[in-house]
């Protein structure tokens, strides 16, 4: 059968609003989706859907629609969404609305079933992570949109392959195909430059989007429109197929990907082709996103310049200790990004964080507000802060828990209103996650000269966050970077490098094929993004720390 193209024009809630009418014009398509969901926008569409129970959906999507769903009609252009959120029925109707008002005969269907909620009262959203199938079937009825709720992010790409090649459930080595497909597509221009370690290589001023052309065998390119910013080759690749991974089995409801078999090769400029990849049949449980407010927090940064700065640390903290007795989460970090005799006032500084948790708004807000200001007269000498206390803001707490595919009514609701149910894997058809047994190492390097030197001149990471859990994916450029890569970076020799990390369980996954480590770095996030428990909530550039870390290199790799 032909080629499927399927494109992506969103990463999250928020991203560039044109994306859609570039992908829409810059070149032949026939899917194109868009990744609105996280853990984060979770918690927030709860949270607009409190206000309003008609909200709960992404209203950017709506806007973009607006000014494209009359392009993607002429175009042929099927479009693919999860800025259902919280309300996919509620969106689908919206996008009804919306096509009867500019007087375009759109076949608007969505997928339902994901929300938990009634199942757990306590939390403000729970929604079950969904497989593709449920838009296949939308789409082989004939829907043009599909909106759905929480899928899983590369469900948004395996659902319309299953539909235009026509794969059975079983089908697992093309269906992971079409997995690791998704995953190198749903965070946007991250495949194509952007967030990009060696950046540098390319011009990432305004990268395009990604687009996959996938076949029927599960195989696919990874490539952009021509004529867009930034790049693709093998690095970019590969950066986002680390991206919030963990070890070499990568489950999702309908496949577990096996990432150790992807093999990754330039097939020309801005042209990567994915293959090799094997599926298993899915673990018997779904992942359950669980999101609650966890309280409420409040912070401030002390800006102290100049001499003694340990010395005014230590007054703010005796100075504030009295107001602070009654939080029940009380954290300071002190920065020191101060330089001696420094030409600036700014290079001068060193920041003081003050963070604050608790459940009773009052005692976060304008108790810990008094007392910081009232030290303006009153403090160390130089007092200021980055910005004045708030009143305390609420924060959310993520956890995931996991229920058997037959706990979920998992339906597609056509565009004619027909409710097609989706029935669970038999249990004869699913696999328990194990993990794959670590791979021999490859021959060390010869010994030779070594030179104290960053880590990121031999090494790329990107990082990324999985609930309370970081994810840090490290690979090599050569194969002799990698010889030494596998042996030098342990999960012993991660901890020394990153010391927020040394308490905590580390582990590390081999993936040979794509001369690549990945680390998973247990509690690190506390309780997940919302919480915003630490410096970078949600470990976007741990990686980057990592790579300015020193450790002895052999010369020859340098």
């Amino acid at each position: 059968m032909s080629v499927l193209r399927v494109g992506n024009a969103s990463g999250f809630y928020g991203d560039r609003f044109s994306a859609m009418r570039e992908m829409l014009t810059g070149g032949e398509l026939d899917v194109l989706t868009g990744d609105y969901l996280a853990e984060l926008t979770m918690l927030i569409l709860g949270r607009d859907r409190l206000k309003d129970p008609e909200a709960g959906y992404a209203r950017t999507f709506l806007r973009q629609l607006e000014e494209c769903l009359g392009l993607a009609r002429e175009r042929g252009v099927r479009i693919v969404a999860n800025a259902g959120g919280l309300n996919p029925a509620g969106l689908a109707d919206a996008v009804r609305a919306l096509a009867d008002r500019l007087g375009i005969p759109v076949r608007v269907a969505h997928v339902e079933g994901d929300d938990l909620g009634a199942a757990h009262p306590g939390a403000l959203a729970a929604h079950a992570y969904l497989g593709g199938f449920g838009i296949a079937a939308c789409l082989r009825a004939g829907a043009d949109v599909v909106v759905t709720g929480r899928v899983t992010d590369a469900a948004l790409v395996t659902g319309p392959a299953a539909a235009h090649f026509g794969w059975a459930p079983t089908e697992y080595d093309r269906l992971a195909g079409a997995v690791v497909a998704g995953h190198l597509l749903e965070c946007g221009a991250q495949a194509t430059g952007g967030n990009y370690a060696f950046f540098q290589d390319g011009d990432v001023r305004r990268p395009g989007f990604p687009l996959a052309e996938l076949h029927a065998d599960g195989t696919s390119v990874i490539t952009k429109h021509d004529g867009t910013g930034g790049f693709v080759d093998v690095g970019t690749v590969t950066a986002q197929l680390l991206y919030e991974t963990g070890g070499a089995r990568y489950a999702g409801p309908d496949v577990t990907a096996r990432l150790d078999t992807v093999r990754l090769g330039q097939e020309g400029p801005d042209r990567v082709r994915v293959e090799g990849v094997r599926g298993e049949a899915p673990p018997p449980t779904l992942k359950v996103g669980l999101n609650r407010l966890g309280g409420f927090r409040n912070e401030v940064v002390f800006v102290l310049t100049g001499l003694d700065i340990e010395a005014k640390a230590a007054l703010v903290r005796a100075q504030l200790e009295p107001a602070l007795g009654k939080i029940a989460d009380v954290r300071w970090e002190l920065a020191r990004t101060d330089r001696p005799d420094a030409a600036t006032e700014e290079t001068a500084s060193a920041l003081l964080r003050l963070v604050v948790r608790d459940a009773d708004q009052q005692v976060v807000g304008r108790a810990l507000s008094g007392a910081a200001i009232e030290l303006a007269l009153a403090g160390y000498p130089g007092f200021h802060v980055l910005a004045p206390p708030g009143k305390g803001a609420p924060y959310g707490v993520f956890e995931d828990v996991y229920v058997p595919h037959g706990a979920v009514d998992h339906v597609a609701i056509l565009h004619d209103g027909r409710r097609v149910s989706v029935a669970p894997p038999p249990a004869q058809d699913t696999l328990v996650l194990a993990p794959v047994p670590e791979p021999p190492l490859p021959q060390p390097l010869p010994p030779g000269p070594v030179r104290r030197a960053p880590l990121g001149l031999v090494a790329g990471a990107r990082s990324g966050d999985k609930g309370g859990d970081a994810n840090v994916g490290v690979w090599a450029r050569t194969d002799d970077a990698w010889r030494w890569l596998a042996h030098e970076l342990t999960a012993d020799r991660f901890r020394e490098l990153i010391p927020e990390a040394r308490d905590l369980p580390v582990t590390r996954h081999q993936l040979p094929n794509l001369r690549a480590l990945n680390f998973v770095v247990e509690g690190i996030l506390g309780e997940g993004v919302a919480a915003q428990a630490r410096f970078d909530p949600q470990a976007k550039a741990l990686g980057e720390w990592l790579r300015a870390r020193h450790l002895d290199i052999p010369e020859a790799l340098l």
